[in-house]
């Protein structure tokens, strides 16, 4: 029996994007409950009201995850409702893409706290519960940016590498205590969800949202410790070890474009 059967999911920045896509997927897979963290509350409130009607239970909560009082509040509310979360999808995350100098303090802050240190605090307060049931699994949505560096979006690589140290740090942890509770870092490349509208890559495809979600469902089930999209995402460490740097920026930033990428970005509207 797959581990999502009868399970509950919390997934964060749920009523949208990958997040969304993610949770209309597990209702083929016959979760228990799915529950939805987001921060816009019209896109919570439509999304709960859709995913209703795929037969699964679904519950919504609006909050701001950098906050952790509203984070122990959404937790405390929960758990009066008997609602105990098995796999945590740390899924919200923002990218500002533009020059380091061009950076107002405030948005190097809100980036990094909304897809580094949001991801932890929320694994923090669900792990002892985790642990006490003997059975969790934490997915954590990082990035191909957390192995390589790119311009115009260092914030966003220093907040991805930071998310994949962290996550699989916590793997090693939790295996020496032969703990029973898994790991999962999530690794796509650009995906074409509109978070990242402008891009241009050259070799390289650009992931579809149903694909990259198909695959995480996979990487929760068989328990993976990576999932990196698409596969030649798997040959950047050995690349980046072989090659001297200035080749490396030749190869990867050059030829196959990389460096250009974020050149011609817009995002989202509303960010």
């Amino acid at each position: 029996m797959s581990q999502l059967t009868q399970a509950t999911v919390l997934i964060t920045g749920g009523a949208s994007g990958i997040g969304y896509l993610l949770g209309q997927h597990l209702a083929a897979h016959q979760i228990g409950h799915l529950v939805i963290w987001d921060i816009n509350r019209t896109h919570l409130e439509s999304a709960v009201t859709t995913l209703q009607q795929t037969g699964m239970t679904v519950t919504g909560y609006q909050l701001d995850i950098t906050d952790s009082a509203q984070v122990d509040a959404t937790i405390a509310t929960m758990h009066t409702a008997g609602i105990t979360v098995d796999i945590v999808v740390n899924n919200a995350g923002i990218v500002i893409g533009k020059s380091f100098v061009e950076y107002a303090d405030g948005q190097i802050a809100r980036e990094m706290a909304i897809n580094a240190v949001a991801p932890m605090i929320i694994a923090h307060k669900l792990l002892p519960g985790m642990q006490q049931r003997q059975r969790g699994h934490i997915v954590n949505i990082a990035s191909a940016a957390g192995l390589l560096s790119n311009p115009r979006m260092s914030v966003y690589v220093a907040s991805k590498w930071a998310i994949t140290g962290w996550s699989d740090s916590l793997r090693i942890e939790l295996e020496q205590t032969h703990s029973p509770i898994k790991v999962t870092t999530v690794m796509p490349y650009y995906i074409n969800t509109g978070m990242f509208d402008g891009v241009r890559s050259r070799i390289i495809p650009i992931l579809t949202p149903d694909h990259v979600v198909r695959q995480i469902i996979r990487a929760i089930e068989r328990d993976a410790i990576f999932l990196r999209m698409p596969w030649i995402v798997n040959l950047l460490p050995l690349i980046k070890g072989i090659l001297p740097v200035r080749w490396f920026d030749v190869v990867i930033g050059k030829w196959f474009g990389i460096y250009a990428t974020m050149q011609h970005f817009t995002g989202r509207k509303q960010q």
